[in-house]
């Protein structure tokens, strides 16, 4: 019988970066993924010379300067400054919200005119408590705001009106007075020259490690629940005496008390014949989508976004220079089982539901059984924070 102290399903960036530590410790690991790949949504593969973000745009950004540093030991980063574009209709504006959008929106040219103009139209609508997300944006930006860059990319990406959805879902919304389109505030921000999935590679390249793709937990599970892990695994019985699962907990338990709720994005890549498609790697589209009208040219794009891959490069590589470009649209969708799941809807509803998944997980963990990640801890991660996570798994294992 073959034996590991851990079994580490999902070969994501989570479960690498635990795996790497526990290794780094003198236990060893045995990795699953039911992918054929490492890296979970991180990965990235090589076209052309272009590293293509398969599951969407992942732009890494911190301000902890230890996890900044753990991550650089594993690739080097470019200086990648993320600063999407709008688009409502025919108009293009800078996001996020800044001096550049306002100027656009109204002509104003100092933040005491743009803040005066949006404190306006905020005064005009007289909103009490906000009711729902629509009301809420409102009370935040003002209607002109809300109407151009808010309400048809939320409705596209939530599948619903914005008066239908709970107002908690925009807390805050970022306002900044100054000519600056750097999305995040973070001072470290880069993309790792190369892709992310070399960054999974050499975590997983460690004494110790063992890893299998294609194969999926629920298919090998002997006696998942018992004391120890027990699978099955090309004919062979492996015990591992603690587990680490990164996939979805309410998918671990049966959906016992029922699935999570998720929305799922669905991407359209293509590969076009021009050097440059739209100049920028991201470009929102916020016009609403109107289904009834898909033949109408009015009817807005259906997508969220476009992402141009060339573009997360360094544009003095050469990049530039290869005669095609890749591009993804992004469609938001409904969540249901048998597709990936993205981000959880962290509704009150949804968040009792959880409650009652970790309960049990909290129990499990005396057997040995640990949940970790974005679909283990059903929160929506910014990668530093996974690493972050993962970190803090590891010093509690040690």
């Amino acid at each position: 019988m073959m034996k590991y102290d851990y079994l580490i399903v999902g070969a994501g960036l989570y479960g690498a970066v635990f795996a790497h530590e526990m290794a780094q410790a003198g236990k060893t690991s045995l990795v699953i993924d039911r992918r054929s790949h490492v890296a979970g949504n991180t990965y990235t593969r090589s076209v052309h010379g272009i590293n293509v973000h398969e599951y969407g745009a992942h732009i890494f950004h911190t301000s902890n300067e230890e996890v900044w540093a753990y991550i650089n030991r594993f690739a080097k980063f470019n200086h990648y400054i993320n600063s999407p574009l709008a688009v409502y209709k025919d108009e293009l504006y800078n996001m996020p919200f800044n001096m550049n959008t306002f100027h656009a929106l109204w002509g104003v040219r100092t933040p005491e005119e743009a803040q005066a103009k949006i404190a306006e139209q905020i005064a005009s609508l007289d909103i009490g408590e906000p009711q729902n997300l629509e009301e809420q944006a409102l009370s935040l930006v003002g209607p002109d705001v809300y109407e151009k860059l808010i309400k048809g990319y939320t409705e596209k990406q939530w599948g619903r009106k914005c008066t239908e959805l709970p107002s908690f879902i925009i807390r805050r919304l970022p306002l900044r007075f100054t000519y600056n389109n750097n999305y995040f505030n973070d001072i470290y921000q880069g993309i790792p020259i190369g892709g992310y999935t070399q960054i999974v590679d050499r975590l997983l390249d460690a004494d110790g490690i063992t890893v299998r793709l294609d194969t999926d937990f629920k298919d090998i599970a002997e006696q998942p629940d018992g004391q120890g892990i027990r699978i099955r695994l090309a004919g062979n019985t492996v015990e591992c005496e603690r587990l680490l699962y990164t996939g979805a907990i309410d998918e671990y338990y049966d959906y016992c008390y029922g699935p999570l709720a998720y929305r799922s994005v669905r991407f359209e890549t293509e590969e076009l014949s021009k050097p440059d498609f739209q100049g920028n790697a991201v470009v929102n589209y916020t016009e609403a989508f109107d289904r009834d009208a898909a033949e109408d040219q009015q009817s807005g794009k259906p997508f969220t976004r476009i992402i141009e891959h060339k573009h997360f490069e360094a544009e003095n590589n050469g990049i530039d220079e290869i005669p095609t470009t890749i591009i993804s649209r992004e469609y938001s969708q409904e969540w249901k089982p048998g597709i990936e799941p993205y981000y959880p809807v962290n509704d009150d509803e949804n968040t009792a539901l959880y409650e009652k998944y970790k309960a049990r997980a909290t129990e499990d963990e005396k057997r040995g059984i640990r949940f970790g990640g974005r679909l283990g801890h059903y929160k929506y991660y910014d990668m530093d924070k996974v690493i972050e996570a993962a970190l803090e798994a590891v010093a509690a294992e040690r």
